[in-house]
């Protein structure tokens, strides 16, 4: 028999009978209009057989008609789920106040960021935005529209040539372009361009002033490089920036040690994890509490904000995992130890003197193994920038 339409809604029973005459009481439904479906034979004398709820009492008379009984199996639709939650009304008004609270949480403004400002304060525009109503715990539905927000925002910053305002769920995003202006020279006063260190000149370029020494020229320590003394004697002389760039073979020297024991945190594979309910800025612990197994351990986490569509609600789940961590020892070969140590160096010299350095030449002026480390004493050829700046005072001439 063809199943009702919305037979799941409006509730149906699933039923068990049993008697002689279950064809009789079959037909007997069939005259009467009431619709079955889902008939299956158990045994010579039961079968199971679905019936709408509304029909379950008009059952009664036919069935001590045909001398049959019956019992209840299942129960289906939303009549007798609304039933379950009206003998649990607490957990029915939880989850009907978990869905007013998400809802509530959604309609607010959790986060205001602004972007493509350079010149202009981030401070200055969240200021001006706030005066418009666009800050954060506002609620969504008292803002203005976006273009009424972006035209009141032009008005009150005119350092920018244009603002956007677009909103993506609970977060404003403040879209700014500045209004192009020329750049002010800095005030500078003259200067010379002097020697860093002890060198060796391997290239001088002068973009402005005058270049007193040459290639492969030896200079010493603050000795004049590119002069900002322009002209050929005091009442003909200029005073200049000195520009340009100059670099030099430089000697620098390492006291290197290095264990031959090294010791690394590996990962063992145990953990720990600890789950959390995240409402907006707070995070509420629901699992792994209790005491951390490991001695040592790291933690990582990992944030699942709940979205809908291509917006994020600020109600997610957030999933910290405490990892074991050992600790491993490795010894090393004494030429890998020099070659770690070495390799330390090299990106101390780049970090301290600029990555544009170059390495010419390293020699090992001493090495020792004692006490389970290997001792080094190496020099390094380094060709790098040997330029910096000296502003002239005037009483000392050149």
């Amino acid at each position: 028999m063809k199943i009702p339409t919305l037979s799941g809604i409006r509730g149906c029973v699933q039923i068990s009978v049993r008697g002689e005459s279950i064809n009789h009481l079959v037909n007997a439904l069939a005259e009467s209009g009431i619709p079955v479906w889902d008939i299956r034979p158990t045994s010579e004398h039961t079968a199971d057989m679905k019936l709408l709820l509304k029909d379950f009492h008009a059952l009664r008379p036919l069935l001590k008609r045909t001398g049959c009984r019956l019992h209840v199996t299942r129960r289906i639709g939303v009549p007798f789920l609304m039933v379950r939650l009206y003998k649990r009304k607490f957990f029915a008004i939880g989850i009907l106040l978990f869905f007013v609270l998400l809802f509530l949480l959604s309609s607010l403004v959790w986060n205001v960021n602004v972007t493509g400002n350079e010149k202009l304060a981030t401070e200055d525009i969240l200021k001006a935005a706030k005066e418009e109503g666009i800050r954060p715990y506002q609620w969504i539905f008292r803002l203005k529209d976006a273009d009424k927000l972006s035209r009141a925002l032009s008005l009150k910053l005119p350092e920018a040539s244009w603002i956007g305002v677009e909103r993506k769920g609970t977060t404003i995003t403040i879209q700014v372009v500045e209004a192009e202006r020329p750049d002010k020279d800095p005030l500078v006063s003259p200067r010379h361009l002097v020697s860093s260190s002890d060198a060796v000149v391997t290239s001088i370029y002068a973009e402005q002033g005058r270049p007193l020494v040459q290639k492969n020229t030896r200079v010493k320590k603050g000795q004049v490089l590119i002069s900002g003394v322009m002209g050929d004697g005091e009442a003909n002389s200029q005073h200049v920036v000195a520009k340009g760039e100059v670099k030099g073979l430089v000697w620098h020297e390492y006291q290197l040690q290095v264990p031959l024991v090294q010791k690394r945190k590996v990962y063992t594979g145990d953990r720990k994890d600890k789950s959390y309910l995240v409402l907006g800025n707070r995070a509420i612990q629901l699992w792994g509490y209790g005491k951390e197994p490991f001695e040592t351990s790291e933690t990582l986490t990992e944030l699942d904000p709940l979205t809908w569509r291509s917006f994020k609600l600020p109600v997610g789940w957030m999933t910290e995992k405490v990892m074991e961590v050992t600790e491993q020892q490795e010894t090393l070969q004494p030429e890998e130890a020099k070659k770690l140590g070495i390799q330390g160096a090299i990106r101390d010299i780049l970090a301290k003197y600029g990555t544009d350095s170059q390495i010419i030449s390293q020699k090992i002026l001493h090495e020792k193994k004692e006490n389970g480390k290997v001792y080094m004493k190496v020099l390094f050829e380094v060709e790098e920038s040997i330029a910096k700046e000296l502003p002239i005072v005037h009483s000392q001439g050149e």
